[in-house]
């Protein structure tokens, strides 16, 4: 096993003496505030442009925030869904990985803020994240995005919904979508992997959270085995738009990543698995303090751009 790498072993080291519990330690409400705490920064980093919207959602109001570093217009379009198992996560808790995408993938970013579980379980936060790749398609051109360069993207539970969304506008004839970036993508219910028998107990990540996650985010074995919640489980990925697909070594997620990228390849959709070794759970978020994390959302952001010419 490659071990972890050293900037980021020192980052792991600074949240474990700052006291952060595990989250399925922590009631939702505790486990929510300490979230935006450790991920919101207080120095992200300087784009031209950042602005609060909303549209009408399934049951309400979904805000969104936008991002761009005055690219040429009209820009590749990203819609962005955070992680934090469906139960975590804000649009500042994100914000520091949409602003490096818009600004390394030279894009419009629209990151957003769907509802979250136990509160409103599957399919809700699917349901938002539905509506707001249709609410792009149809006025993103108003804030400077082009709808006919579309992608999804997102990160853990959010490259969960980035990838249910790809599969419900092949399946419902929606939004033309040119690529779906995933994030080390929560896929799958099922924990027996050997990722989890190794880094089971993270870091960053548990197993237990994850089970935690999926227990808030579906009401019953139904949900769980709806191909809109556990997108490995959807009996067809062809025909989908080419995905790149991050898995992490040191992450419990890494083999559900790496079967959804080899199921993708399986049915004909092109997929472009990028896997870092030395890596764990939710390093894309750590540009500034660990290098092969900086380099990373390089490569990411160059698939993005290749993707969107």
């Amino acid at each position: 096993m490659t071990d972890l790498d050293p900037e980021l072993a020192a980052v792991v080291g600074d949240v474990q003496s700052a006291g952060v519990p595990a989250w399925h330690k922590l009631s939702v409400p505790n486990a929510r505030a300490v979230e935006d705490r450790v991920f919101a920064s207080d120095d992200p980093r300087e784009v031209a442009f950042v602005r609060d919207l909303a549209f009408e959602g399934p049951r309400g109001e979904v805000p969104v925030r936008v991002y761009h570093d005055d690219p040429p217009q009209p820009a590749p379009l990203v819609v962005f869904y955070h992680g934090g198992g469906w139960t975590l996560g804000t649009l500042d808790s994100a914000g520091d990985i949409c602003r490096e995408l818009a600004a390394r993938a030279d894009c419009v970013v629209a990151s957003v803020d769907y509802r979250l579980a136990p509160e409103h379980p599957f399919p809700a936060p699917h349901d938002d994240a539905w509506a707001a790749l249709k609410w792009a398609a149809d006025t993103g051109d108003a804030f400077g995005g082009d709808p006919n360069r579309l992608t999804v993207a997102g990160t853990s539970a959010g490259g969960n919904l980035a990838a249910s969304v790809a599969l419900r506008a092949r399946d419902h004839d929606g939004p033309d979508v040119a690529h779906q970036a995933l994030f080390y993508p929560m896929t799958d219910p099922d924990t027996d992997r050997q990722s989890y028998d190794e880094h089971g107990d993270g870091p960053l990540l548990t197993e237990r959270d994850v089970e935690w996650f999926w227990a808030n985010y579906c009401r019953s074995p139904v949900d769980a085995a709806n191909p809109y919640a556990g997108v490995l489980r959807a009996p067809d990925h062809g025909d989908l738009p080419p995905a790149t697909v991050v898995t992490a070594g040191h992450d419990p997620l890494r083999d559900e990543g790496r079967a959804y990228a080899a199921a993708l390849t399986a049915d004909g959709t092109p997929a472009t698995h990028r896997h870092y070794p030395t890596m764990a759970h939710g390093f894309l978020s750590l540009t500034d303090d660990v290098d092969r994390a900086d380099s990373a959302m390089d490569d990411v952001a160059a698939d993005l751009r290749g993707a969107l010419e």
